[in-house]
């Protein structure tokens, strides 16, 4: 399996994945407040994790933009000097490791207590592992050297973005700007047709009795400071090509007001959350993610258009890669961090997950769409085998239902659909669950993680079936079922060297399981 030259952008993807999984493995399936634990401010740390990797995966959007040779250059040495599958077996058993603490069962001050040591090394390990997966410790150095250090330089600062957004609250805080987000958000709550209750003095204001305290930090002062880091970032890169003059007294004043109005309506939405859906999910779910989410993608579009206009450039730019789209490698990865990152935006969305399925629907089908041209699906036929075995993992899932599975949540969440709604819902949910999540999951964990491991001998395929395996079923939550499962996938696949064979048995798998669902009822099942 060769890597073409947007390695650098998938492996970027992969940590992508890994970083939503964290998040929704130990933020809203399994959440816990680190004042219950003995170390608040490393809880605090290692919990700000999930803002540091959403900033740094943006500062190296921003260097991609910025640098396309150095990136090119980057590329060349990979492709020359390509690393064992041993550095990414590394990189797969540190992301395993630091999922391994969910096994134990434990909740609150007793989870954080088991899971800081394979936190810590399963991320030293998952982190060692990326970067000579990608390129042996000689060639980074001489890039390096050849960009002057520069990218580093570019990676720490997105790691310390969010440190100074929360040390530059007392230069930005300004009593007129809590007032004005005060009223703002007021208003917006009265447009939206409902009536808040406000104290304007303590800067307590919410709907049908959730309320929430407008703190220095809410008023808008984080989004403001990202911004403006995020904005010297990207003229630190772009000096030589961008008239700054333009940038600043256009651009900026333009991110820094819809970044403004942006944190307005988080706050309402936050408040209807909590008042009309649910207050768990407005502060644990909507609270942790949509922010730094939101203004970090704020923050790129608003870079990505001044980029693209030529009224803030001085002169052409350089040339662009080979178009994504015909990355054969990148059709097995991101449809898959498309699928993930959508999870982790339906989690923060929504009070149940679940209800907002057609929305990872659209992203699951938009991203196969982009991709379409690498993967041939004309060709695909039946095989006898991938279908029996397909057939045993469906009607196993069945029969071995997941400990302590409740769908009654889900049930009374969907018993307040209209008909037509729930008609559309359950459509999605069957098209979704049958035809788009086995062709991801697929692409990615046969077609990329178990390809890429098996290099050729009998101990390579074995690992590169346990891990494809193991994350897998780290990724469903039933362990043993979906490690079964995973295994059986692997083995068709490499039956006769066709991923679409393991293709075909997990759809098998999964139409048998969404028939069980639609005639129990038991939507929870799927």
């Amino acid at each position: 399996m060769t890597l073409s030259g947007n390695r650098l952008l998938l492996i970027a993807g992969l940590l992508c994945v890994e970083l939503a999984a964290l998040a929704l493995a130990y933020q809203v399936l399994t959440s816990f407040e680190c004042q219950a634990t003995e170390a608040v401010d490393a809880c605090r740390f290692l919990r700000s994790f999930v803002a540091r990797g959403i900033s740094m995966l943006a500062a190296l959007a921003i260097l991609a933009w910025a640098r396309p040779a150095a990136i090119g250059r980057l590329t060349r040495r990979i492709e020359a000097n390509a690393s064992g599958p041993a550095w990414s077996a590394l990189h797969f058993a540190g992301v395993a490791l630091m999922f391994a603490p969910l096994l134990s069962q434990a909740t609150g001050a007793d989870l954080f207590a088991r899971a800081v040591g394979p936190w810590l090394v399963g991320a030293v390990a998952a982190g060692v592992g990326a970067l000579l997966w990608l390129a042996p410790p000689r060639d980074w150095l001489d890039w390096l050297r050849e960009e002057r250090f520069a990218p580093l330089g570019v990676l720490a600062a997105g790691f310390v973005i969010p440190d100074l957004a929360e040390f530059a609250q007392p230069l930005w805080y300004w009593p007129a700007l809590a007032r004005a987000t005060f009223g703002a958000v007021w208003l917006a709550l009265r447009g939206l047709g409902s009536a808040p209750l406000a104290d304007p003095e303590a800067y307590i204001i919410g709907v049908d009795g959730f309320l929430v305290h407008v703190a220095q930090q809410c008023s808008g002062i984080e989004g403001l400071a990202m911004m403006t880091a995020f904005a010297l970032l990207y003229t630190a890169l772009f000096r030589d090509t961008l008239r700054l003059p333009r940038f600043w007294l256009v651009v900026v004043p333009l991110g820094l007001a819809l970044s403004w109005l942006l944190n307005v309506a988080r706050i309402a939405l936050l408040i209807l959350i909590g008042a009309r859906i649910s207050p768990e999910l407005a502060v644990n779910g909507f609270h942790s993610y949509a922010g730094w989410m939101f203004f970090t993608l704020l923050a790129l579009a608003l870079l990505y258009g001044a980029q693209v206009t030529p009224w803030l450039r001085k002169g052409p730019r350089e040339a662009a890669a080979r178009p994504l789209r015909e990355d054969r490698t990148a059709a097995r990865i991101l449809p898959f961090v498309v699928f993930m990152l959508a999870s982790v935006a339906t989690s923060a969305l929504s009070r149940h997950p679940d209800l907002a399925y057609p929305l990872k629907v659209a992203a699951m089908a938009g991203a196969l769409w982009f991709f379409r041209r690498c993967y041939g699906w004309p060709r695909l036929g039946l095989d006898p085998v991938a279908l029996a075995a397909g057939g045993a993992v469906g009607l196993g899932w069945i029969a071995l239902p997941a400990p302590g599975a409740d769908g009654a949540e889900l049930a009374a969440a969907l018993a307040g659909l209209g008909g037509a709604a729930f008609a559309f819902w359950a459509l999605a949910r069957i098209v979704g669950t049958v035809l788009l999540v086995p062709v991801i999951e697929e692409l990615f964990f046969r077609g990329y993680v178990l390809a890429r491991l098996d290099r050729g001998g009998l101990g390579w395929r074995l690992a590169g079936i346990a891990v494809s395996s193991a994350l897998f079923a780290a990724l469903h939550g039933r362990w043993l079922a979906a490690g079964i499962a995973g295994v059986v996938f692997a083995l068709v696949m490499l039956r006769r060297g066709r991923l679409s064979d393991a293709i075909q048995a997990h759809v098998t798998a999964n139409l048998l399981v969404a028939g069980w669902a639609l005639a129990s009822g038991d939507w929870s099942a799927i």
